[in-house]
């Protein structure tokens, strides 16, 4: 579990105003964790804000305090790389619902005991309100560009669609404008792993050393499955033995792709928060951009000046390119300038994240236009 001692580093901006969510239910206080890069210039113009996926959190493209490892997209973000910080400002934040520092079923309610299950559910609008609040407490009226892939492609999504005056440019990669059967499907089976485990405690596990590690590790496992692709996980694992010559006839990690899921699932109890979990699955799962402007998806852009580049992979099938087709379409549709590429890479959902040149030329060539 995230220890928010260790996450110290973080810069943090407390909203002045109560937010507002979907469910009806208010926010006080609420904290927002993020981390800059690059300088804003005079007039503040040059900010791009980086929305991060399910599991990601503010460090971009700086050591995590936890973990040590290098941001998540550090190959992508940096001097001279293609959202180049020599010419903009980067911001990302931990969205609410999160336990990378900003508020969420870990913080302190009013009571000074953490939320746990009292925490609110939230939306990805919720979400984008937050991040909506942290750049009116940064003083910046209008964002150069909006990039996100996975979750945080629906967040630049909800960003232009609920708030089109904030932004000039919208990146959208491997993402999607609502969440399919099959998605929901995924995470449901996430969900209850985690709340299968007797430490659950029914979210309250605070306090007590020991958290539903078990279920949050399946849940990880079942989930990191989809990010990849058949063809990756037969050219990286096949069916080949770990550390073994022969089967033992048992249950324990006899393949490689065995092993690698456990490690996934374990390593990523210590730096995730169970409940948060919990609260950003269902978010994901309630998204549905067309629902929320009258059931055309059209609507959610009629509003928008903004320019819009979807980027998708061929073997993405967690949010395969029909997705970002019918995002272009009702971008068409609905007048706005829009750019589309779908994208060949071994890699599936995670290829975003992963080494793809091509991806780097689009990512550059759009911000710079």
């Amino acid at each position: 579990m995230a220890d928010a001692a260790a996450l110290h580093a973080s810069r943090r901006l407390r909203l002045t105003q109560p937010l507002a969510l979907d469910s009806g239910q208010q926010l006080d206080g609420v904290e927002i964790a993020y981390e800059t890069y690059g300088e804003l210039n005079a007039d503040k113009s040059n900010a791009i804000l980086v929305c991060h996926a399910l599991t990601g959190d503010q460090y971009l493209a700086s050591d995590h305090p936890i973990t040590g490892k290098p941001g998540w997209w550090v190959r992508m973000v940096g001097p001279g790389k293609p959202i180049d910080t020599s010419r903009f400002h980067v911001i990302c934040a931990n969205v609410i619902g999160s336990c990378i520092g900003s508020t969420g079923p870990a913080s302190p309610a009013a009571d000074g005991k953490p939320y746990a299950m009292r925490f609110p559910v939230i939306t990805v609008r919720d979400m984008v309100r937050g991040l909506v609040g942290l750049l009116d407490g940064l003083g910046i009226a209008q964002l150069h560009a909006v990039v996100g892939g996975s979750m945080g492609g629906m967040q630049a999504l909800s960003l232009a669609a609920n708030f089109p005056d904030r932004i000039r440019s919208a990146l959208v990669i491997a993402s999607s404008a609502r969440h399919s059967a099959q998605n929901i499907a995924f995470h449901e089976v996430g969900r209850q792993a985690i709340m299968a485990d007797p430490e659950w405690r029914g979210g309250d596990y605070y306090g007590t050393g020991k958290g539903p590690e078990k279920g949050l590790a399946v849940a990880r496992m079942a989930a990191h499955i989809t990010y990849l692709s058949e063809e990756g996980m037969h050219e990286k694992f096949g069916r080949k033995l770990q550390d073994r010559d022969a089967k033992t006839f048992g249950f324990d990690a006899d393949f490689q792709i065995e092993s690698y899921l456990r490690h996934q699932g374990l390593s990523f109890t210590d730096r995730f928060d169970a409940n948060s979990y919990l609260y950003i699955t269902r978010a994901m799962d309630y998204f549905d951009l067309a629902e929320e402007h009258g059931g055309l998806l059209a609507n959610a852009f009629a509003q928008s000046k903004a320019r819009f580049c979807l980027v998708s992979f061929d073997t993405d099938w967690l949010y395969p390119t029909a997705e970002s087709r019918s995002i272009v379409h009702a971008l068409n549709a609905s007048g706005a300038a829009v750019s589309f590429v779908e994208l060949s890479a071994p890699f599936g959902h995670d290829s975003f994240l992963l080494d793809v040149p091509a991806l780097d030329r689009v990512v550059a060539g759009f911000l710079g236009a």
